[in-house]
């Protein structure tokens, strides 16, 4: 084998040793570059679902309100409702203690 023959097998050889290594860099760079894009991914669909989240509680809490404040409506129109029975009914009995006093 002549010197050249063998000065271009070791070219070769380095070459091939260089491309090896310009794709395993390139492959770790693109393992790099997904593993960041899918923690990245993985923290915006958080953001997003703790805003979805704190939105429905919001809703929720705004839903509960108004539905306390119309049961307080609701009993105190009941409460009025019934003192002004209670105070018929009152003045009934008191109109009837009088007549049986007054008649005895």
């Amino acid at each position: 084998m002549s010197l050249e023959a063998i000065k271009s097998i070791a070219a070769a050889e380095d070459e091939a040793r260089q491309a090896k290594a310009r794709a395993q860099q390139k492959a770790r760079e693109a393992v790099a570059a997904a593993e960041k894009e899918g923690k990245e991914a993985v923290a915006a669909m958080c953001a997003r679902a703790e805003s979805e989240i704190a939105e429905i509680r919001r809703a929720a809490d705004q839903k509960a309100s108004e539905q306390a404040t119309d049961l307080v409506s609701n009993t105190a129109n009941r409460q009025a409702m019934l003192r002004a029975r209670a105070e018929v009914r009152l003045d009934k009995a008191a109109k009837l203690i009088v007549e049986r006093i007054v008649n005895v």
